[in-house]
């Protein structure tokens, strides 16, 4: 990269160029040694050097020295391009063509991530939910405390017992009320002739079906109405956060007690519910007619309250908290109840009719799958759930109905008591 004379002559100072006319004149006695070089005096060049650092002042001088003594492969291309342009230069350009070139160094390679860093940098990926359930929208801040199962065991054992007392007494009132309509009716028999007939081929459709069911399908028609209406606000976008508060039992959420019964009402995928309203519907009758209305009533949300406890229980102590919802626990209390009662019964599923078997298989199958489930850790259902409302069914008619049911009296004469009183003190009313 030779620079013409006249930006030389012009760039360089007087004194440096009359003393490089002077050393230009003057017999070489050293070539320069370099393959590739037009022969200039190798030494003249040096004292060309020289002669312009002392020309510059005291602190030119130092930076001049603070250069590296070593040369490097860009210092000795530095030297042979001032070899080649046949003269000294500049200082400043000097000064630049004597400093290595770093402009094309390569890149160190960065050094490698530890195994931890680079295991917390992957992104986390989420654990594969059951289609059976919603997703969480935010996830558990930690482990829960034992402490928390308390509350939820002071409110199934409470509820438990409410449910029963409630349905004692509807049981009461209910019995009242059919008395006195049977000797109402005979009075009434005229007052039926008289009266206009229904009109419209809809409602007497709507009448003849319901008359035809029996009265465990009449009973678990509101339930059925309740779980599909449930099931449709899980279809509005607006209360899908509510829903998952307040319809999903998990020991980490806000709310405790509440969705223990809510959630035995509620269900996520339309094929869930349908399985389990088919499998209520089926047994509706027979449940109905071993144990009454009142009492399956009871029965039923006392197991869906006493499964979701069961399954807290578990999810604390396998540390697998995952939201939970349907009635397949009140529903296993119903399955298990009627198969201990009626063993020899016959069953058959749905889709394979004709394999028949025994309710007592069926009841230990059952168990048996529930179990392993619970052990081996599957996700697909709540096997807890399940295995605690179908111990709950097993133990409530052998032995729950006699230390129950049974011993209702107390509460069912008092509450007549109460009712007696309050007629007395209505004035006119008769006690019956």
């Amino acid at each position: 990269m030779a620079v013409p004379g006249r930006l030389r002559a012009a760039a360089l100072p007087a004194e440096p160029r009359r003393r490089r006319r002077e050393l230009r004149g003057r017999p070489s006695t050293r070539r320069a040694e370099r393959p590739g070089s037009r022969g200039e005096p190798r030494g003249a060049a040096l004292a060309l050097c020289h002669a312009v650092t002392e020309r510059r002042p005291r602190h030119r001088r130092e930076d001049v020295s603070r250069l590296p003594r070593k040369r490097s492969g860009g210092a000795n291309m530095a030297w042979r391009c001032w070899a080649r342009a046949g003269g000294a230069r500049p200082h400043r350009l000097a000064l630049l063509l004597l400093q290595p070139r770093r402009g094309f160094r390569r890149a160190r390679p960065r050094p490698e991530e530890p195994p931890a860093a680079a295991a917390e940098a992957r992104p986390v990926q989420p654990a594969p939910r059951r289609s059976l359930c919603p997703p969480s929208p935010t996830a558990a801040a930690g482990r829960p405390s034992p402490r928390r199962l308390v509350k939820p065991l002071l409110f199934a054992v409470g509820f438990t017992g409410s449910a029963f007392g409630s349905a004692a007494i509807w049981q009461y009132e209910s019995l009242k009320s059919r008395v006195q309509t049977y000797f109402e009716g005979a009075r009434a028999d005229w007052m039926d002739k008289m009266r206009p007939q229904k009109r419209g081929d809809f409602r007497k459709q709507v009448n003849s079906w319901w008359n035809n069911l029996t009265e465990g399908q009449r009973t678990v028609t509101g339930i059925i109405a309740a779980n599909v209406f449930v099931f449709c606000l899980w279809r509005l976008p607006g209360m899908r956060r509510i829903m998952f508060t307040y319809f999903t039992s998990n020991p980490s959420s806000r709310a405790l007690c509440s969705p223990m019964l809510l959630s035995t009402f509620s269900h996520f995928s339309l094929f869930h519910m349908a399985a389990n309203m088919y499998v209520l519907w089926s047994f509706s009758s027979s449940i109905v007619s071993l144990l009454g209305c009142e009492q399956f009533i009871a029965v039923y949300l006392s197991a869906g309250v006493i499964s979701t406890f069961v399954s807290y229980v578990a999810k604390m102590a396998t540390g697998r908290f995952e939201p939970s919802l349907g009635a397949s626990g009140a529903i296993m209390t119903v399955l298990a109840a009627v198969c201990t009662k009626m063993p020899e019964a016959k069953l058959a599923i749905i889709l394979l009719p004709m394999f028949t078997f025994t309710a007592g298989s069926a009841l230990k199958a059952i168990i048996a799958f529930d179990t392993a489930g619970l052990a081996l850790g599957w996700r697909l259902f709540d096997h807890a759930a399940h295995l605690g409302g179908a111990l709950f069914g097993m133990w409530y008619v052998t032995y729950g109905h006699e230390l129950i049911w049974k011993n209702r009296e107390p509460l069912v004469k008092a509450w007549h008591e109460m009712r007696t009183k309050n007629t007395g003190k209505g004035g006119g009313g008769r006690s019956n």
